[in-house]
């Protein structure tokens, strides 16, 4: 899954991808052992930019087993989730289209999972949930009118 032939896309994306996939699949309690795994991929990194990423991505450690995962339990400020996708919108969004309450979101390869995740961490209430490929995400609203408004609010932001 992660080989060179995705080189041209920014390394930073493509390490924060494979960081919330690991996440997402192991137990892992440290970021030491992070490192090891993201090193068997053939992704080099410093223990000062793994700490970025984890604080970007907005991992917490469980309570339970003390493994990385995400904020899901924790309680996220509107204006901070808002702020997040905000920067994940502008540094990896390239095209919005809306069908109805639908909005189909395009990316370069490679980076709809950093998108998606930003918009899942939100505390909005428009949002139903996303599905997210290599470069497109599906972005479900509650109706067609929060759809046109997220719409011109992406478009938006994008343009920055």
């Amino acid at each position: 899954m992660y080989n060179n032939s995705y080189s041209c896309i920014n390394m930073k994306t493509y390490r924060q991808s494979a960081i919330l996939d690991l996440v997402s699949k192991q137990a892992i309690r440290s970021q030491n052992v992070l490192r090891r795994r993201l090193a068997t991929l053939g992704i080099r990194v410093t223990q000062a930019t793994l700490s970025r990423d984890i604080k970007e991505l907005g991992l917490v450690k469980r309570a339970a087993d003390g493994a990385y995962g995400t904020e899901k339990g924790r309680t996220r400020s509107p204006a901070a989730s808002g702020d997040r996708v905000h920067r994940a919108v502008v540094e990896y969004l390239r095209r919005v289209d809306r069908v109805s309450q639908l909005l189909v979101l395009k990316t370069d390869p490679g980076q709809a999972q950093p998108l998606a995740f930003a918009l899942d961490q939100t505390t909005w209430p428009e949002v139903v949930g996303t599905v997210a490929g290599d470069d497109t995400i599906l972005l479900i609203s509650r109706t067609e009118r929060t759809a046109k408004a997220l719409e011109r609010r992406f478009e938006r932001w994008a343009k920055e």
